[in-house]
């Protein structure tokens, strides 16, 4: 018997707790079929962790979240909260998880499964074998800089403003994630930002350059403004296998591989923090890039493979688990081989599914592929 593995799962709102129950199946399933056990304990984030405590996520389950092996969380936010102080909105959960445990390294893969090629909105020739991961950091830049606000000016004009703040250690952390994993796959980095027009570009391109050609003079290091990148992503995106960028054309570049690949409902994600010399334990989250989409909420409908998928990234990054990852990535390829399929990957020819489906016929797969 392995020994167990401290989880938190945070369920949050919307769809969140329906995709989160199919993991908690996996979970169950793990540990009676792959003698792996599982401390789990659950906490509440996001608009229900508001409504119930008045804030998104309270001091308690930060304690926990410290203590944990990983996090998994499911989604937060929706219409529901829209008119709630935005220190208090669900997204504030989130934020505060990521900065207090200090996940700077968000891992967004962007994969075409073989059986969803014709979703995607690109022709088939231009996604088909897509395999790549945009590595974005997540605690500093515009969403974090200072100051920010609104003011007025003396002749009276109102303006908003955000400051885009990076040092050269923020830089210096992400990059190195960014080529190790590199180093893992093809040995290919792309780093994008905008040298052209911004300080803090022309600064994130000098730091990461310096990095690639003293430490990792084995990988193909090119630079490409964040434009050019998102352009590039539509026109030939398998010429990319790894990108490092800041938290803003992170959070656009990532997003825009993700309908590469036809639903951003498949993806995973994972938020590592820093590794500690001592232990050798680090924080991460993970969580399924997919929203609350609260239309669909309570009707078992929403698609749980994100979810499953980032419960496989888990395994790999969290607990050097790689074998069981693949199992359960192999088994939802399996899933939607079999033609199944919830609404927002639906086409016609294939089976639509519910959510609750969609977990039996994994665990189908998993039974077959294990025995």
């Amino acid at each position: 018997m392995a020994a167990n593995k401290s989880l938190l799962i945070l369920p949050g709102d919307g769809i969140g707790p329906e995709v989160m129950s199919q993991v908690r199946r996996v979970i169950d399933w793990m540990d009676k079929r792959r003698c792996v056990t599982f401390d789990v304990q659950d906490g509440l984030v996001g608009g229900i962790c508001y409504d119930t405590h008045g804030v998104a996520v309270t001091d308690e389950t930060m304690a926990i979240a410290r203590t944990v092996d990983a996090i998994l969380l499911g989604a937060v936010g929706g219409p529901k909260w829209s008119d709630v102080p935005r220190q208090h909105r669900p997204e504030a959960g989130l934020l505060r998880l990521r900065k207090d445990l200090d996940l700077f390294a968000n891992l967004r893969p962007a994969v075409v499964f073989d059986a969803l090629i014709d979703a995607s909105t690109l022709k088939p020739e231009i996604v088909r074998g897509l395999d790549l991961l945009i590595v974005r950091e997540l605690t500093s830049g515009v969403y974090f800089g200072e100051p920010r606000g609104i003011d007025t000016l003396p002749d009276g004009t109102e303006r908003a403003f955000d400051t885009q703040i990076y040092t050269k250690p923020e830089i210096e952390r992400i990059a190195r994630v960014a080529f190790e994993l590199a180093a893992k796959r093809n040995n290919k980095l792309a780093s994008a930002e905008k040298s052209n027009v911004m300080e803090s570009g022309a600064y994130w391109r000098r730091i990461v350059s310096a990095i690639a050609a003293q430490e990792y003079p084995d990988i193909e290091y090119t630079n490409i403004l964040a434009d050019n990148c998102a352009m590039q992503l539509v026109r030939d995106p398998k010429q990319f296998d790894v990108i490092v960028t800041d938290n803003l054309f992170g959070d656009l570049l990532s997003d825009e591989a993700a309908m590469l690949t036809g639903s951003i409902g498949m993806l995973p994600s994972a938020s590592l923090g820093a590794v500690d010399p001592t232990s050798g334990r680090r924080h991460a989250l993970y969580e399924p890039v997919h929203g609350t989409a609260p239309d669909i909420a309570g009707q078992d409908k929403a698609n749980p493979l994100a979810s499953l998928l980032s419960f496989a990234m888990m395994l790999t990054y969290s607990f050097d688990m790689a074998e069981d990852a693949r199992l359960i990535e192999q088994s939802v390829q399996d899933v939607l081989a079999s033609g199944l399929r919830t609404g927002d990957i639906m086409s016609p020819g294939h089976t639509l599914a519910s959510t609750s489906q969609i977990g039996d016929a994994l665990l189908a797969a998993l039974d077959r592929r294990a025995a």
